[in-house]
């Protein structure tokens, strides 16, 4: 594949999937029924340039680490196939595009998505003076949340903050996950992470995590008066969750790294339930 396509992982696109499902989410809320087909264009290809960006603009921050990684060796910055004023220029290139497409929208979400592109770039940064990235990550994703309903509504209810925090959570739940699977190089080269500030609590921590994330899904069933399949999808996600937790039971770096990916599904059942409900398609 193409050098430029590998560094903006177009070859793993499960980071567009963590990233898309959210926004959809709130699309389809913030309309209460199908969005308008020019949003979804929009927000869609939004999503796979800003997740390009984060790729881009993280290999940058890391190209000093990565080579002690065994994960990341193999990153074009690090091979040498680009060199990081190429990844910068490239990161700037997206961004620009990406913005662009917001002015398509109105002057809330412009104003948003400024919010958004700065948490995008500081979260790799971030690694380096606290333990609590994943947090930032969780910002920068949910931020295509009240983007959403502001390029719908022009303003931002509070019940669009639920989802936000829902968001919040499970990135911080998927992502600390993702990080399971480094943190013994991690802590070696002294990189910063809830799984290494989690340490043997790691499990129990995402337990709680996990519970808290299925209370705020179903408060926003109760906000947005969801139907019964939305619960449904709720109590799947419920059961995947469990699945996951058996995953990372030995703290395997494959198993936990399987369990990052498959997060993706409680991501499109959470979207099936919202879909079904507020479109009348579920009675």
């Amino acid at each position: 594949m193409n050098v430029y396509a590998r560094l903006m992982r177009l070859d793993k696109p499960v980071g567009i999937y963590l990233l898309l499902w959210p926004t959809l989410w709130a699309l389809f809320l913030a309309a209460d029924g199908w969005p308008k087909i020019e949003l979804l264009v929009i927000f869609i290809l939004g999503v796979v340039l800003m997740r390009s960006a984060g790729c881009v603009i993280n290999d940058y921050a890391d190209r000093h680490i990565d080579q002690f990684v065994q994960r990341t060796q193999h990153r074009p910055i690090i091979s040498g196939e680009i060199s990081a004023t190429q990844a910068l220029k490239v990161f700037t290139g997206l961004i620009i595009i990406a913005f662009g497409l917001v002015l398509l929208t109105n002057v809330l979400t412009v104003q948003l998505a400024i919010v958004a592109v700065f948490l995008a770039a500081l979260y790799p940064f971030t690694k380096r003076w606290t333990h609590l990235p994943q947090f930032v990550l969780g910002a920068a994703f949910a931020m295509s949340v009240p983007m959403s309903f502001a390029a719908t509504n022009n303003f931002v209810p509070t019940s669009a903050w639920w989802i936000f925090v829902a968001t919040v959570i499970w990135t911080v739940i998927y992502d600390t996950m993702y990080a399971m699977a480094d943190r013994e190089e991690d802590i070696k080269i002294g990189v910063k992470s809830t799984a290494v500030l989690f340490a043997k609590y790691d499990r129990l921590i995402l337990a709680a995590l996990q519970i808290g994330l299925i209370l705020v899904f179903l408060k926003i069933s109760e906000i947005f008066k969801m139907t019964d399949i939305f619960d449904i999808s709720v109590l799947l996600a419920s059961i995947l969750m469990i699945y996951h937790q058996i995953l990372i039971r030995k703290r395997e770096k494959t198993a936990c790294f399987k369990a990052f990916l498959h997060n993706n599904y409680i991501g499109m059942v959470i979207f099936i339930g919202i879909t079904l409900s507020v479109t009348g398609l579920g009675l």
